[in-house]
């Protein structure tokens, strides 16, 4: 008897565990099916089949990016658009993981719950989908590369919408070439990460703000270079006595050391952290690739460079221009969105405001004491510039990072360029290019 009802119990928990299985397999067919048909090992669509006769993809001014006629998949007519717009748009492989007709390409081709792809043609309800970008600014970023590889982003700090978002290399997904260029699937705006040289002055900066008590009184002392746990951290210039707003403009390797060193390996990780540094954003889905520093086993020297950006420093574009937007706007920042109509992330809180404030009228006095108030068109900047070293017999990579705290162009910026050199010379010219026309688009008009 005992032995029959255990057996009973048995097969009633399994009987049990089976509905409850089969319940949740029901319930993602119901609310995931069309991911799950889009798998790439769906070779209807791995071939390129569904893009055939899939919806139209417009840019934020009803620009086409791409669109289906008679069986064939169309895109812009202008072939720096195309390149530009490569890793927002997509090509016909899906291997663009950024891309809407990766992403989203369940809705261009119109799956249906019941028939999934076999609907006919007249019976299809394909998308029309718009993205945030403004073409004609990708394809002018696009082409003020100039052959270098690298990112661009400029995004809306306070609704999030990206305006611009430019990776090179990219390829013509009108004309794809037998041989791609290594790196061309990659989006380098939300998955490529970079040594940040210069621009990473700004979490040191912040840093010194938060737990160096007199640091506003403080002045520092350049002569070229200064031993730091026996060995040497360098400077391109002797810059003399600086103070914080001085040493940040002029970018003194030694000044940064020093901050860093009297902010401790402890807080200047915790600081790293919290701005979000080592962190991935959720960007439509799409989790962006986390920047990394960490010191837990830094010597003195690895530390002092670490707050000059260098040691093992990294970070992604998007991180970047986020964080820059939370300096413009009183420490929060909406995430990126490129899809119209999508609802930005949470907000993110990154700093105290008056740290913020702080370091706008450090980045606001880089921009007007040195780099010149004309270079974005009569646009009220903050910026940093970078240049960071990236290994022997290698150019360093250029960056240039900032925003624009102008009540009707609230926007963001981060532009890296691979072996770019000095970052005001390389990646100046595209982040006022990008600058400029993300800002036309909302309606601004340049001096």
């Amino acid at each position: 008897m005992k032995k029959t009802m255990s057996r009973s119990i048995a097969a009633f928990i399994l009987a049990l565990a089976f509905l409850a299985g089969l319940g949740y397999l029901c319930f993602r067919f119901f609310t995931e099916n069309d991911l799950w048909a889009s798998q790439t090992y769906n070779l209807y669509l791995s071939t390129g089949g569904g893009l055939t006769n899939a919806g139209t993809i417009y840019d934020r001014n009803g620009e086409v990016l791409a669109e289906s006629d008679d069986g064939e998949r169309f895109y812009h007519e202008d072939m720096s658009i195309r390149l530009g717009t490569l890793h927002t748009v997509g090509d016909d492989s899906y291997n663009i993981s950024t891309a809407v007709q990766t992403r989203f390409r369940s809705q261009l081709v119109g799956h249906s719950l019941v028939f999934g792809y076999g609907l006919p043609d007249s019976l299809t309800a394909l998308n029309k989908m718009t993205v945030t970008l403004d073409a004609d600014a990708c394809g002018k970023v696009y082409d003020a590369f100039g052959g270098k590889e690298g990112a661009c982003f400029v995004y809306n700090y306070k609704t999030g919408e990206i305006l611009c978002m430019v990776s090179t290399p990219a390829f013509d997904p009108q004309n794809v070439p037998e041989t791609l260029p290594d790196g061309s699937y990659l989006n380098n705006c939300v998955s490529g990460t970079y040594t940040p040289g210069s621009v990473y002055k700004i979490v040191t900066a912040i840093a010194a703000l938060e737990y160096i008590d007199d640091i506003e009184n403080m002045t520092f002392t350049c002569e070229g270079e200064k031993d730091f746990g026996g060995n040497v951290v360098t400077c391109m210039d002797t810059h003399g006595e600086l103070s914080l707003d001085d040493a940040f403009s002029y970018s003194c390797n030694i000044a940064f050391a020093d901050m860093a060193t009297l902010v401790g390996a402890d807080k200047m990780q915790k600081v790293a952290d919290r701005l979000g540094v080592t962190e991935s954003f959720d960007i439509n889905g799409v989790d962006s690739a986390k920047g990394h520093y960490d010191v837990s086993d830094a010597d003195a020297n690895q530390l002092a460079w670490s707050g000059v950006g260098q040691y093992t420093n990294m970070t992604n574009p998007a991180q970047m221009a986020i964080l820059c937007g939370a300096i413009a706007n009183g420490g929060d920042a909406a995430l990126p969105v490129y899809m119209e109509g999508a609802e930005a992330a949470e907000t993110h809180s990154l700093l105290d405001e008056d740290i913020a404030e702080r370091m706008n009228e450090i980045m606001r006095y880089t921009v007007s004491g040195h780099y010149g108030e004309t270079m974005f068109g009569g646009l009220t900047v903050g910026a940093k510039t970078g240049t960071a070293e990236v290994g022997d017999d290698i150019e360093p990579n250029a960056w240039m990072v900032g925003y624009s705290t102008d009540e009707d162009y609230p926007l963001a910026f981060a532009v890296v360029v691979e072996e770019g050199g000095f970052g005001f010379y390389s990646a100046g010219p595209i982040a006022r290019i990008a600058m400029i026309e993300s800002a036309e688009a909302l309606g601004f008009e340049a001096e």
